[in-house]
């Protein structure tokens, strides 16, 4: 019984990060997402939860770390 609600966790988290990706729109196609690309569904982000999510700090959120924020709960709409 745990081993399947786990991966029914798992796979719940997988769904939520990749409606996430795709509700996020890379509106000057560099492959990445600008503050105001996330701004754009996520009105309440902070400049540090951007900082925060941006975990290589290049200044971009790219998918993988769309994804790892979303599974952590940092983006709320």
């Amino acid at each position: 019984m745990l081993k399947r609600t786990l991966a029914m966790f798992g796979l719940a988290m997988l769904a939520t990060a990749s409606l996430a990706e795709t509700a996020v729109e890379d509106a000057d196609g560099d492959g990445t997402y600008s503050m105001e690309e996330i701004l754009a569904v996520y009105p309440n982000v902070t400049d540090e939860v951007f900082e925060e999510i941006d975990t290589n700090d290049d200044g971009a959120v790219d998918a993988d770390e769309l994804a790892l924020a979303v599974s952590a709960g940092l983006l709320a709409g």
